[in-house]
């Protein structure tokens, strides 16, 4: 923009040359392309937008005094009227009530996690030792294994010790010992959960099989006949015992 702006001569923008107008323009940092009516239309335009630009200074300055009057001539209710009593309770009334609302809310969150948490860690009772021999049983059902073949492997066991008896099993050629001995070291953590009993505090009082239900597949064979196929399964039973009650 030039540095100088020149006024709107005495005979108008109408009187001065197409030149003239642009060389305004350009002064002004308007563009100069264009009609003649254009150029003129830009340059009262500018003017207006310099009278506008002019005039709000002097009104703000003209309006700041009363606007700080008016500022100033707020009143605040002093602290002994009975408008700042009104005030004051009502304000301690709505904080009372707040308060309130936060306890409520911290205790129900409370209640809900303690009941969480007790459920969660709390232990389970063990139930107390009665003072005789007492009898702790574990039971496997529908072993795929021939009740004949357990049997033979049950009668080995039956009457030892704990501690002889995992020996016998880990160590026995049948395939059913390793059911066996699942199912015996399974009694075993019975008896140390609900009464505190260690393996060798223990003796095998009864074992036993009994027959489980029978799956028949057939197979075929010559002549176009079909010979069936019995599949067995056991229900296994271990009983221990103190060492009182073993035989």
């Amino acid at each position: 923009m030039a540095d100088k702006v020149h006024p709107a001569p005495e005979g108008g923008w109408e009187s001065l040359k197409v030149d003239e107008l642009k060389v305004e323009l350009e002064a002004r940092g308007l563009p100069k392309s264009g009609t003649k009516a254009e150029l003129i239309e830009r340059l009262l335009d500018d003017d207006a937008g310099q009278a506008v630009s002019d005039a709000a200074p002097a009104a703000e300055k003209e309006g700041a005094p009363e606007d700080a009057e008016q500022i100033t001539s707020v009143e605040t209710p002093e602290p002994d009227s009975e408008e700042a009593q009104e005030a004051g309770e009502d304000a301690a009334g709505a904080a009372d009530a707040d308060e309130e609302a936060a306890e409520k809310q911290p205790k129900q969150r409370r209640r809900r996690g303690s009941a969480e948490t007790s459920t969660g860690t709390q232990k389970r009772q063990r139930a107390a030792r009665p003072e005789g021999d007492l009898v702790v049983r574990a039971r496997a059902r529908y072993v795929r294994s021939a009740p004949r073949k357990a049997r033979l492997v049950m009668d080995h066991i039956r009457g030892k010790r704990v501690e002889h008896a995992q020996s016998i099993l880990e160590h026995g050629p049948r395939a059913i010992s390793t059911d066996i001995l699942k199912l015996l070291n399974s009694a075993i953590a019975n008896a140390e959960s609900a009464y505190e009993l260690g393996a060798d505090e223990l003796k095998i009082h009864r074992a036993y099989v009994d027959e489980g239900p029978t799956i028949k597949r057939f197979r075929p064979r010559a002549l176009g006949r079909a010979t069936p196929i019995l599949k067995r399964t056991s229900h296994m039973t271990i009983e221990l015992t103190t060492e009182g009650n073993g035989r």
